[in-house]
């Protein structure tokens, strides 16, 4: 039986860090797990422009610690007016990898995002011109769409057109949630991409509503139907270059959360990789972890993977985390898969 594995650093491909003292907060904890992750510019205001992203970067730069090498892939957030030439200008420098696209109003911030997506076409143009991936929030916004339809509904009204018009865009359908998305991707051969996170691997939506309703389950997209959720740890456990970790590790203090119309949000960066292997060795897919979570990502991205090293370490006894961590904004819940974990990560000593 296996009890230690040895895989390239991992990356996080999808990472909320927030901004202020919630910055401060987790952005060492992920640092201390992933040797980089792309970063979510839905902050308020936005991260829109090239020179947005610079402050940021340098926000992200002064909250991790010392002698961090931690490298937070910055990404711009679209609207209807953003500036094609000021996007090619931000990815030329190196400093941006990506365009987010939020539709307008599905999800936490995302009140900036795209109604008309043809104001964008020509944003969707240039990108395609100069290879800037297009990482894409994937469900309708609308009140009158059931929400555990919504991303099926997505995928064949608006990315399917937008993949019509576009054929050279690369895309990464982000947080994908659902069978069809799965089914989805592995019908384009080159140039779409998808990330999984860890709660959709564990929970389906009797978890958040099941015997009373549970805030720290409730996430955007939705957790949908156990049918749904195999799909995606057959997709994340595969091997397939298409699908890589992106945790949408989303931190939202428990006043937020435990309330009348709460946050959406999982806040699973302290034990992802833990989750993971628990996930993957259940599956006998302990041999795919590293795909999952450390090459395929570089892959689509066109980066090279990294060159350190983490162990994976089966303990006899299970691995304990906090159950909450105190930030001065206040307390904020660590996501719980409800079963013991016994895989702790260890970085190697290079």
């Amino acid at each position: 039986m296996t009890d230690k594995l040895e895989i390239r650093m991992p990356d996080d491909w999808h990472l909320h860090l927030r901004d202020g003292a919630m910055l401060n907060a987790i952005a060492p904890i992920s640092a201390a797990h992933f040797a980089r992750a792309i970063i979510m510019p839905n902050l308020v205001p936005p991260v829109v422009t090239s020179d947005d992203a610079h402050q940021y970067y340098q926000r992200i730069q002064a909250a991790l610690p010392r002698g961090s090498t931690f490298q937070p892939l910055m990404t711009l957030y679209l609207t209807e007016e953003s500036d094609p030439d000021d996007i090619t200008a931000a990815a030329q420098s190196g400093l941006v990898k990506a365009v987010k696209l939020y539709p307008a109003g599905a999800t936490t911030n995302s009140q900036s995002g795209v109604r008309d997506f043809d104001k964008v076409r020509g944003v969707f143009e240039r990108m395609a011109e100069i290879g800037l991936p297009l990482c894409i929030h994937g469900e309708i916004a609308d009140n009158t769409t059931d929400i555990f339809d919504r991303e099926a509904i997505f995928i064949d009204k608006v990315l399917e057109p937008i993949r019509s018009s576009n054929p050279q865009l690369r895309i990464v359908l982000e947080h994908v949630t659902t069978s069809n998305g799965i089914e989805y991707v592995k019908s384009v051969e080159s140039g779409l991409a998808a990330t999984l996170t860890t709660h959709h691997l564990v929970i389906n939506r009797n978890h958040i509503l099941a015997g009373g309703i549970r805030p720290h389950y409730y996430c955007l997209p939705i957790a949908k139907r156990e049918s749904h959720r195999l799909a995606l740890r057959a997709a994340a456990t595969s091997g397939d270059k298409r699908f890589f970790l992106g945790t949408d590790s989303a931190p939202h203090v428990d006043t937020a959360k435990e309330t009348a119309c709460g946050c959406a949000g999982c806040f699973t960066a302290l034990n992802t990789m833990s989750i993971l292997a628990h996930v993957f060795e259940e599956e006998r897919a302990l041999d795919k972890l590293a795909s999952f979570t450390s090459l395929n990502g570089p892959h689509f991205y066109q980066l090279q993977p990294n060159s350190s090293h983490m162990f994976m370490v089966k303990q006899n006894q299970p691995v304990e985390f906090p159950p909450c961590i105190q930030t001065s904004e206040g307390t904020l819940t660590v996501f719980d898969p409800g079963f013991p974990l016994f895989w702790q990560a260890e970085p190697m000593q290079n």
